[in-house]
Order: structure tokens, then sequence, then C-alpha cells
């Protein structure tokens, strides 16, 4: 007798409750394979899974969908403040603005690379130091940078803000909705095994072949272990 597997997919776990209960509802109460309440618990199991993987696939897709227009701010954000910064340092190496106000910025007057704008986290410093740092030279009598204007900097920088804690929001509703998934999981391979052992102790004393015939039937998966010869119809046939 070939080896049976629990569903390890979603779609399979669906599968195996749908096929149970589908072949259950064929029987009258007086000839059920499987008790009556493992069925009706089935049936309760399901409506709630099917409502569970549908809340988590519509979380993800709204979370990728998200993801997309995110990454386009960010990068929006990192070409503002990188090109304000180059601008600037541009107006140091010519002497339009003393090296000494880069220290507003919190960048270093000896140095005119561009500082690392490679993480979120980077984005969130650098921009918060030249917005400020702008602001504060201007209120010190100098001059302000307009290509690009530390006001369109700062317009893509607040968006960048709010979409990072929007994108949070929707990471962590995904992540719950996937752990809630991954319990309610538990559950159904709980109620699975409960109906596959009674479907295969109510076929126990079938033949071979027939055994395994109906308790597909229901839904249970069987693998042949390597080498293993297949059950036929003449296997049934075998006197003992």
């Amino acid at each position: 007798m070939p080896y049976r597997r629990l569903p390890n997919t979603d779609q399979a776990r669906l599968r195996a409750l749908r096929t149970a209960i589908q072949q259950s509802d064929k029987q009258s109460f007086e000839e059920l394979t499987v008790a009556y309440k493992t069925i009706h618990e089935a049936k309760s199991y399901l409506n709630i899974f099917e409502k569970q993987l549908i809340q988590y696939q519509q979380t993800l897709e709204s979370q990728v969908s998200a993801n997309k227009r995110y990454q386009q701010i960010v990068h929006n954000a990192r070409l503002y403040i990188s090109h304000f910064i180059q601008v600037f340092n541009l107006s140091v190496i010519r002497g339009d603005i003393k090296k000494e106000h880069k220290l507003f910025y919190h960048l270093d007057p000896n140095i005119h690379n561009v500082p690392d704008l490679s993480t979120e986290a980077a984005l969130l410093h650098w921009g918060k130091c030249i917005i400020d740092g702008e602001n504060e030279r201007v209120r010190n009598g100098g001059l302000p940078i307009y290509n690009p204007a530390i006001a369109k900097v700062q317009v893509h920088y607040e968006v960048f803000k709010e979409y990072k804690s929007t994108q949070k929001l929707y990471q962590n509703t995904t992540n719950r909705n996937w752990e809630e998934l991954v319990s309610f999981r538990t559950k159904g391979d709980e109620i699975i095994l409960d109906l596959w052992n009674q479907i295969e102790a109510n076929y126990k004393d079938e033949k071979p072949y027939t055994r395994l015939k109906k308790c597909q039937a229901y839904g249970l998966v069987y693998y042949y272990r390597k080498g293993e010869k297949e059950l036929t119809k003449e296997d049934d046939l075998i006197v003992e």
C-alpha cells in the first residue's frame, strides 16, 4: 500500500477539505464515512480559512502595488537630494558659498563628494540635514540655491517620509495576516488528519486496490515509494 502525505500548500488543503466534504454530503446520515461532528467542523473551518486566505492575498497584492509606487518616490527623493548637494558643492568650489557654511548641512567643508544615499535611513538623515542647513544659511544672509530650490527638494522628501510610514503599515498588515494564516494552517492540518484517519479506518477491511480508490475519492493523496509496484484491480483478485 502506498503512503499518504498531508497537503503542504494552501490550495492542496482547500482541495482536500472540499473533496471530503463533497463526498460526505452525498451520503445519508446513517451511512456517513466520517463523523458528522468532524464534517461540521471541516465546513466551518473551510469557510473561515478561505476568507483568511483571500484577505492575506489582497493585503499582499496591495503591498506589492504600493511598493512599486514607493520605489519611484524613493528614487525621486534620492535624485533631488543628490542633485541639491552636487549644486551646493559646485557653488562652494566656485567660491559663491563659503566652505565653512557646509557645516550648516553637517557636510565636511573639505570634502565635495555626495554622501552615501543608498539606504532609506541615509535619505532621511541627509534630507533633513540639507533642508535644515539651507534654511539656516539663508536666515544668516546667504542666497538660496534655485536649481533645485530647497522647497522642491522638501516636497519630495516629505512625500518620501509619508509613503515610508504608509509602506510600513502595509508591511505590518501583511505580516499580521500571514501569521494568522499560519496558525489557521495548523488547525486545518489537524482537521484533515482526523478526516483522513476516519476515512481509512472506515475502509480498512476493503481489498488494497478498492481501499485505495475509495480513499482517493475522498481526497486522500497517496505516493508510491521508489520501486514499489502500483496497485491494480488484479491485486484484489489475489486470494490470500
